[in-house]
C-alpha cells in the first residue's frame, strides 16, 4: 500500500521552487560558466570565518549548542537588542516556515505581493494557508495595496520585502514605519530584510523589538557571503521570539554554522569590502544592459533586475539562450514582472562571460 499523505499534502503539487545551477548542468550537460543568478556572494566569507571553520572542523563530532548561546549573544551585541530578542534559523527560508506554522492553520489568509519571494508561498500552502495576493506598483511591492488586501481578507500574516528580491526595489524606513503604524491589530507583519546590508542608508526602519507584530528577516546568505552555511535570524519581541523554541530545530544550526556566524559578525571589514565592490558590479552589469539596448532597474540589492522590453516569453528565450552558454541567470515568474531577467553581482570573469554572451543571447531571442 502507498503511505497515505493528508489530504493537504496530496493537494499540493510536487514542485520544487527553484531549479539550481547545478540541475541546470546535469539536465543540459552544459557547464556553467558565469553563477550569476541565485543571489549568492561570489566574492566568498571573511577569510576569518574560513579560518575559524578550518579550525573547528575536527570538533564536528559534537553536537552543537541547541541553544546557539555564543551565536545569539554576539547577534544581539552587534544589534544592539537583548538575547532574548534574537532567534536564529537555517536561513530565511527556514524561519518563514516556522513563522507560519507558528501563526497559521489551515484556511487562514495570508497577504502578499503577486510575484514575491516564491518560498514564502511555498510556506503558506504546505501548512494549508489561504494566500491572497495583490499585484506590484511600478515594480514595488505596494504597502498602501498590502495593507488594504489584508483589512478586506482579514489577513492572520502579511509579507513585505525590503528591498524587494525580484526587483531590486526599495522603500525608504519613513514608509515602511508608516506600514508598520498602520498595521491591523491582529495582523503579523512579516518584514523580509535579506538584502538590507546593500540598501542606501535611511532604507532600514530602527529596531523597535517592543511590537509583538512585526518581526523582521535577516541573513547571512548574501553580503556575509555564506549562501551554503544556511543562517539567518530573525529579531522580534521576546515572547513571540520565544515562541519559535516551542516548535524549532533545535540542532538545525551546525557547530560548524555557529562558528562561522560568530566570526563573520566579528570582520565588518569585510563585510563594508563585498558592499563596495557588490556597488561596482552593479554598475558593470547596468552598463552592459545598456549596451545591449536593455534597461537596467535601480537597485538596493546584490543583482540587477533587467528590463528586456517585451513580454516574458521574449524574456525567457533571452534567459535560455544565455544558460545554454553557460551563464546562470534567473527570471521573475509572474506577468508584468517577468519581462525582466535579474543578473546577481558577479567578479570581473563573470561579468565578462557575460558582455560576450548576452548580445548573442539577444540576437537568438529574436
Amino acid at each position: 500500500m502507498p503511505p497515505l499523505f493528508t489530504p493537504l499534502v496530496q493537494s499540493l503539487p510536487s514542485s520544487v521552487p527553484f531549479v539550481g545551477p547545478e540541475a541546470l548542468e546535469r539536465r543540459t550537460g552544459t557547464r556553467i560558466r558565469a553563477r550569476i543568478g541565485a543571489n549568492e556572494s561570489v566574492f566568498g566569507p571573511s577569510p576569518a570565518v574560513v579560518a575559524a571553520m578550518r579550525e573547528a572542523a575536527p570538533e564536528v563530532w559534537q553536537y552543537c549548542d541547541p541553544e546557539n548561546h555564543a551565536f545569539r549573544f554576539a547577534l544581539a551585541r552587534h544589534l544592539g537588542v537583548s538575547p532574548s530578542n534574537v532567534m536564529v534559523g537555517e536561513g530565511i527560508d527556514g524561519l518563514l516556515g516556522l513563522a507560519i506554522r507558528l501563526f497559521v492553520k489551515p484556511g487562514v489568509s495570508v497577504a502578499t505581493s503577486q510575484g514575491a519571494y516564491p518560498t514564502f508561498s511555498f510556506h503558506v500552502h504546505g501548512f494549508g494557508g489561504r494566500l491572497v495576493t495583490t499585484p506590484y506598483v511600478n515594480d514595488h511591492e505596494d504597502p498602501s495595496s498590502l495593507l488594504d488586501l489584508a483589512l478586506r481578507e482579514d489577513a492572520r500574516v502579511i509579507y513585505f520585502a525590503n528591498p524587494d528580491n525580484p526587483m531590486g526595489s526599495w522603500w525608504d524606513a519613513a514608509t515602511i514605519e508608516k506600514m508598520i503604524a498602520a498595521l491591523p491589530d491582529d495582523a503579523l507583519l512579516v518584514l523580509d530584510e535579506a538584502y538590507g546590508e546593500f540598501a542606501p542608508e535611511g532604507t532600514l526602519p530602527r529596531l523597535d523589538v517592543t511590537k509583538p507584530n512585526v518581526l523582521r528577516f535577516r541573513t547571512f546568505s548574501k553580503a556575509y557571503g555564506m549562501a551554503g552555511m544556511r543562517l539567518g535570524y530573525c529579531i522580534g519581541h521576546a515572547d513571540v521570539i520565544s515562541a519559535f523554541d516551542k516548535i524549532r530545530n533545535h540542532f538545525g544550526i551546525t557547530r560548524m554554522g555557529q562558528i562561522a556566524g560568530v566570526a563573520a559578525l566579528a570582520d565588518q571589514n569585510h563585510l563594508r569590502s563585498v558592499v563596495a565592490r557588490v556597488e561596482t558590479a552593479r554598475g558593470q552589469i547596468a552598463a552592459i544592459a545598456r549596451e545591449n539596448g536593455l534597461t537596467p532597474l535601480p537597485s538596493a540589492t546584490n543583482f540587477v533586475t533587467i528590463d528586456c522590453g517585451r513580454d516574458g516569453e521574449y524574456a525567457k528565450r533571452i534567459l535560455d539562450a544565455l544558460v545554454a552558454n553557460g551563464v546562470f541567470v534567473r527570471m521573475p515568474g509572474i506577468a508584468p514582472l517577468n519581462r525582466c531577467i535579474r543578473i546577481t553581482a558577479g567578479m570581473p570573469e563573470d561579468l565578462a562571460v557575460l558582455a560576450e554572451e548576452l548580445p548573442r543571447a539577444l540576437q537568438a531571442a529574436g
